[in-house]
């Protein structure tokens, strides 16, 4: 039986095949056309046919200050539809390069370079090889954006650099490494960095290389995460039982912190009919954790994992506190499309950013987070390393 979008035989509360065909025909009519002048807010690298991939401007038919588009740390509060809106506009132009040697390729990467460093959005005239065509695409780690089409040139405009990425890119004996550290000391929005860090601009001069977004974002977030994460390794512990929430598109995140030495977990329960778990009749568990000593293999939960550590670590340090921390997270049916990894980062820091409910004692804290879910607390117990520790590992201090 046909669905059409109006029977809601997915059991969704919205049709995610409507939302994406609404937004495009609101933009459809605008880019039909081989040339497309707009005010690109970022660039975007595939990583399809590594080492040969696709770069180009995200171009939306506006000209004016854009940002917003390509700015995740000013989406928290909006709705699906507004994010799918203004990023179904985004037209994403199709160059390939070898991302081994950037500097073989000529003025379309130095272009790109300077646009993903830009303070602003920056005038782009873009001309295709066909109209823009194909689905607005959906992924848990990057945004979602709008129609592609092959780039046969692209013309910016006047822009302003951002002189903290400016002074990093032009450093050409500063590690990579050190660069992204630097700026996000010097309070260098992520995205920001992340961009950046995207189309090779910085690093060793000679060892520089493009990055697909979709790694740039993980590779950031684990950076920082990491270096503040030894921070957090020297500080006393809390001294009582933290809980933090948020809830945002359908999504409900529990930060619970425990006052023992430094472990960190990411637990998240999808629901039938959500992105991970389309087709299934019991909610699915997933998770990743790591001690003390931290970890040495990439977690299997993906980019969430450390885009939520990132979070983590950066309330602990500005609380001068250490802690054992348990994210739990619940993405409900009404959660119908990937809006990219963000969601998790900027999520946490909501709750982190917002008040805490304080108890005594474990049970006290897993009790009223019981009131706040509707996963039973003793099967996200028994999906949960860091909750299995703390309640029944016997420590030194209990005897």
């Amino acid at each position: 039986m046909a669905c059409k979008g109006t029977k809601m035989l997915c059991s969704k509360s919205r049709c995610p095949i409507m939302i994406k065909h609404y937004a495009k025909l609101k933009t459809a009519p605008q880019i039909d056309s081989t040339s497309l002048y707009g005010s690109a807010p970022g660039v975007f690298v595939g990583r399809h046919g590594y080492p040969l991939v696709s770069i180009g401007p995200l171009i939306p038919p506006v000209i004016g200050d854009t940002s917003e588009m390509d700015t995740p740390e000013r989406w928290i509060g909006k709705t699906i539809d507004d994010i799918v809106g203004f990023r179904s506009s985004l037209v994403r132009g199709l160059y390939k390069v070898n991302v081994r040697k950037p500097e073989q390729c000529g003025k379309i990467v130095e272009d790109m370079t300077l646009l993903s460093m830009a303070s602003n959005p920056v005038d782009t005239a873009a001309e295709f090889l066909r109209k823009p065509a194909g689905r607005i695409e959906l992924d848990d780690e990057v945004q979602p954006f709008g129609p592609s089409a092959p780039l046969k040139k692209a013309e910016i405009g006047n822009f302003r650099l951002d002189h903290r990425i400016e002074k990093a890119h032009y450093d050409g004996d500063l590690l990579a490494r050190d660069a992204v550290l630097e700026l996000y000391k010097d309070e260098t929005m992520v995205t920001r960095i992340q961009r950046a860090f995207s189309m090779g601009a910085f690093g060793v001069k000679k060892s520089r290389r493009i990055v697909p977004t979709r790694q740039s974002i993980t590779a950031v977030d684990s950076i920082i995460g990491e270096t503040l994460m030894e921070q957090v390794k020297d500080l006393p512990l809390i001294n009582e039982y933290r809980v933090f929430e948020s809830w945002q598109l359908d999504n409900r995140f529990i930060v619970l912190m425990i006052p023992e030495p430094w472990s960190y977990e990411l637990v998240e329960a999808w629901y039938p009919d959500t992105i991970w778990n389309p087709a299934g009749r019991e909610i699915m568990i997933i998770s990743d954790a790591e001690r003390y000593e931290g970890r040495t293999t990439y977690a299997s939960i993906g980019g969430c994992y450390y885009a939520a550590r990132l979070a983590t670590c950066e309330y602990l340090v500005r609380e001068g506190r250490q802690a054992k921390v348990v994210i739990l997270r619940e993405a409900h049916s009404g959660y119908v499309m990937p809006v990219g990894v963000w969601n998790v980062r900027e999520n946490v820091r909501n709750a982190l950013k917002g008040p805490c409910s304080k108890f005594n004692t474990l049970n006290e804290a897993l009790t009223y987070i019981q009131t706040r879910f509707d996963i039973p607390m003793s099967r996200w117990t028994l999906n949960s390393y860091v909750l299995k520790d703390s309640r029944f590992q016997r420590r030194l201090t209990d005897f």
